[in-house]
């Protein structure tokens, strides 16, 4: 199944505003979903650029253990492991080797060129308890054979 991602921030395929990214504020946008199936137990969020100049997409946001009646994330999430708001989600880790390394870390791409953004939600048919703090690929490993839907917003940003 297809879940439809959006934000209040920006469309699909178009610019991030500064605010949300390594140059401005450094806010997470907000996200909304819809279609998440009735059966759903989580939800998911990944966010990645698989144009950075690395062997694998740089990660800017893993948020996890989101219960599954929640229909977007508010902008500014804080950069904790446990939050509050949603009850029980959780945030991974991001690539960013120090300062902020959980939670969200926006857009930064070296100059010459944009870069995409993929904010990826996922519908899971699962709690999965998963501790905050993992990395992306313990994530999507643990998401194998429970993802029920899935959709994503792509947004650009180029310095």
């Amino acid at each position: 199944m297809k879940l439809e991602v959006t934000s209040t921030a920006f469309g699909q395929d178009e610019g991030i505003p500064r605010k949300y990214t390594g140059e401005g504020e450094d806010l997470s946008p907000p996200l909304s979903w819809s279609g998440i199936p009735e059966q759903a137990r989580e939800i998911a969020v990944l966010c990645d650029d698989p144009d950075a100049p690395t062997p694998e997409p740089w990660v800017h946001w893993l948020i996890y253990g989101i219960p599954a009646q929640t229909s977007g994330l508010p902008e500014g999430v804080p950069n904790e492991p446990r939050l509050n708001h949603p009850p029980g989600a959780v945030q991974g880790k991001n690539s960013w080797p120090s300062g902020v390394t959980i939670g969200y870390r926006g857009p930064m791409p070296p100059p010459g060129g944009p870069h995409r953004y993929y904010f990826k939600v996922y519908a899971l048919d699962a709690e999965l308890g998963l501790e905050p703090g993992i990395e992306k690929q313990v994530l999507l490993r643990a998401l194998e054979g429970h993802v029920l839907a899935e959709g994503e917003l792509i947004g650009r940003y180029e310095r």
